[in-house]
């Protein structure tokens, strides 16, 4: 026969074990643990769909000529940047600062910091995933009324009362709530991984560009130095002329003129050298009073030959911050999932038991133990329609994500466009650039001898002059935008950065990884 009453019995008759019960609660919360999580599922965005970066296709090699700094660059498609890309100018200065800079960089270990936060908010997070577990123990002195409250079986109206307990909470995952604020706060641990991997890019690239700077200038101050002392030396022999009353006032006067005016281009260098001291210093974690060791001369470095140009579908596996859009649109995935699961009921349970005594040496003893168990569902019923307004917020904000990260990888394509151009651009500004020095330089020595033996006034070699000067500054810029754009190049590719253990570590798989239980 059925037995009519509300307990459930065992073979025996008898009410089934409280063990038995608790291993029926915990075997229901497993089984909810193996639930889905509500919400999309992040999918990762397709690589863009185009084979190059530029409308017309890269050339095999570009030349710069004959001048100083005219090797011939050639793109190697498909091949990767390495690392350490830097040690490509072969520059022992330029080494062993991007060094210093790497182990002093505020901005650097700022970043590095970021992201342990990031790493132990992501573990701490991963801990709801298990029950919580609280000790209590409780002494108390205490006196009770006799006519209204009850006293022990002692009869007793004062006495002590000792209480240890132990109490579990735990909130099983039904709907994926914790899972998805897990994944939420992975993607924005990877985003500040990628942050630090851009820091890392622009700290390097800065440095080399800033190097490059300062060489270029010093160029350009040696070779406005050197006009000065020729301007110096014709003022000295027109006023010697017009001692003799061979020459007029005005061409003293003149020249004088253009010696004035090539001694001003050198505060403005003068300033530019100590800016880029200065910064080197900053990037570097030194103070500008801090001498540096390392100094810079564009002879002193070698222009990479062999390019490495990564193919477009590599690009946003690259691009740190590709790589961080795609993080925070992950992110804002996961926020859809989190802002639904908070419409739906949530289940916590508990369960407490300890010991009640008027003495120590009374705890622990027969009828002394108690205990307990419950469970509790708390499901939203009105809320003004604040969490529905949250949702379309989270879906709202994954729209945004989207299209923030098809902005950065159009930006990152253009970067690398922009850097491919301005290569070729560069061999050919050089090469014109050393041809007109070099013309410059002749007309000006032709003139300078046609006006000793007076076939040519002043005003024409003032032109020459003027004109050699300006192609001296132009070639030392011509030289110097060849390195600083094959540094952007680098620097567009993603600059290596996945080569280092430290910047490309993964933690989807630590303390459990993101599809814990």
């Amino acid at each position: 026969m059925i037995p009519t009453n509300n307990k459930r019995r065992t073979g025996q008759g008898r009410p089934l074990p409280v063990k038995f019960t608790f291993l029926s609660i915990w075997a229901g919360i497993a089984l909810t643990g193996a639930s889905c999580a509500v919400g999309p599922d992040f999918t990762k965005p397709a690589a863009p769909d185009v084979s190059a970066y530029t409308a017309h296709p890269i050339s095999s090699g570009i030349s710069g000529g004959n001048a100083k700094g005219g090797e011939t660059q050639s793109f190697a498609v498909g091949a990767d940047l390495a690392g350490d890309w830097w040690t490509l100018f072969h520059s022992k200065p330029l080494n062993d600062l991007i060094e210093q800079a790497l182990a002093n960089n505020p901005d650097l270990k700022a970043a590095q910091a970021a992201l342990s936060v990031a790493k132990e908010n992501v573990l701490a997070q991963r801990g709801a995933f298990f029950p919580a577990l609280a000790a209590n123990f409780s002494a108390t002195r205490q006196a009770q009324s006799g006519s209204l409250a009850p006293v022990p079986s002692t009869n007793a109206f004062q006495y002590n009362l000792f209480t240890p307990q132990l109490s579990v909470s735990y909130e099983p995952d039904v709907f994926g709530l914790n899972r998805r604020n897990i994944e939420s706060l992975e993607a924005q641990r990877d985003a500040i991984r990628y942050q630090m991997a851009a820091t890392y890019t622009t700290l390097t690239t800065n440095i080399a560009v800033a190097a490059i700077q300062e060489a270029a200038t010093k160029e350009q101050i040696a070779a406005i130095r050197q006009v000065i002392d020729a301007d110096t030396q014709l003022v000295e022999i027109l006023q010697y002329q017009l001692d003799k009353g061979y020459a007029n006032g005005l061409d003293l006067a003149a020249q004088k003129a253009q010696l004035a005016q090539a001694k001003a281009m050198l505060p403005p260098l003068m300033k530019q050298l100590e800016q880029l001291h200065d910064l080197l210093a900053d990037l570097t974690g030194r103070f500008p009073s801090q001498t540096a060791d390392e100094t810079f001369d564009l002879s002193s470095l070698q222009l990479p030959t062999d390019l490495p140009v990564s193919l477009p579908s590599k690009l946003v596996e690259q691009r740190p911050d590709v790589l961080q859009a795609e993080a925070n649109l992950r992110a804002a995935s996961a926020d859809i999932g989190i802002a639904v699961a908070n419409r739906l009921p949530n289940i916590q349970l508990t369960a407490a038991a300890g010991s009640a005594g008027l003495t120590m040496a009374q705890l622990f003893t027969p009828g002394t133990e108690f205990w307990s168990l419950g469970g509790s569902l708390t499901a939203p019923i009105f809320d003004g329609g604040a969490l529905l307004h949250r949702e379309n917020a989270a879906r709202a904000g994954y729209d945004q994500a989207a299209e923030q990260y098809r902005s950065t990888v159009l930006a990152a394509f253009q970067n690398v466009a922009d850097a491919l151009t301005a290569l070729e651009q560069d061999a050919e500004a050089l090469k014109a650039a050393a041809d007109a020095a070099d013309a410059a330089k002749a007309t000006m020595d032709l003139t300078q001898l046609q006006l000793k033996d007076g076939y040519v006034g002043n005003l024409a070699f003032l032109n020459a002059e003027q004109t050699y000067q300006q192609s001296l500054t132009n070639l030392v810029q011509a030289r110097s935008n060849r390195f600083s754009d094959t540094v952007a190049l680098f620097q567009a590719l993603g600059g290596g950065w996945w080569h280092r253990t430290d910047l490309a570590e993964n933690d989807s798989d630590t303390a459990g990884g993101s599809n814990a239980k």
